[in-house]
């Protein structure tokens, strides 16, 4: 970090996928587990929705009894025109939503929120990405699910599954679909003056096999200046 007087860095997510993206931005920091209703109101759009639930975790994390401290909070889910799809509550449910989305191209949204616990101060970034899916079969499905993957996953799948391989993604944030785009979080810490030291979005690349076409852009506009949709 860059700052005189380093903020300590708390993620509020028990997610593992964003323990690890967060853990290649070289910051130390502690996870807090938070339990929200995660159910979308009705007829909420999938922005709206991810960043109210990002909002609602950290301060779900604030409310635990933090008192200093910055504070992350991430949602992630999937659309498919203006139907969110969650966490598919049995393989039903997964089978019907992989169907739905494959051979096309859906919106995988991730608003993360950062909260400084001492004196209330929050940016929040909003990621969009399209994510086209590829035509694979009723055989390929039944295999995903059996690995048991699809089940606490928005959309019925992990973009990063080896075996299942679900997309074609060739454009966008990949870290995004995968629950935390690092490069809309390094805009947001520079709010707070927290510029981490190793070549974040060099690393997200070699990380995931992927070459990014929007990090520079997404970097060269400074928080305050971002779209703002």
């Amino acid at each position: 970090m860059t700052s005189s007087d380093p903020l300590r860095l708390i993620l509020a997510s028990g997610s593992p996928r964003r323990r690890e993206l967060l853990g290649l931005t070289g910051l130390a920091f502690e996870v807090v587990k938070v339990e929200i209703d995660e159910n979308p109101y009705p007829g909420e759009a999938a922005q709206d929705y991810t960043v109210r639930l990002s909002h609602t975790k950290a301060q779900a994390a604030l409310d635990s009894g933090l008192t200093e401290g910055l504070i992350l909070a991430a949602d992630t889910t999937v659309a498919d025109g203006n139907a969110i799809l969650g966490k598919p509550a049995d393989p039903d449910e997964a089978r019907t939503m992989l169907r739905q989305l494959r051979g096309r191209v859906h919106q995988g949204y991730t608003a993360l929120t950062l909260l400084n616990a001492a004196n209330g101060q929050r940016v929040t970034e909003v990621a969009i990405t399209g994510v086209p899916m590829r035509d694979y079969t009723d055989d390929e499905i039944e295999a995903y699910i059996a690995t048991g993957d699809p089940f606490d996953k928005a959309g019925s799948y992990a973009i990063q599954h080896a075996g299942f391989h679900p997309t074609e993604l060739t454009s966008g944030c990949y870290a995004n679909v995968v629950g935390l785009p690092l490069c809309h979080l390094l805009r947001a810490l520079r709010v707070f003056g927290v510029v981490p030291k190793p070549d974040v979005p060099l690393l997200c690349q070699q990380h995931h096999r992927y070459t990014c076409d929007v990090s520079a852009s997404i970097l060269a506009v400074p928080y305050e200046n971002r779209d703002k949709r």
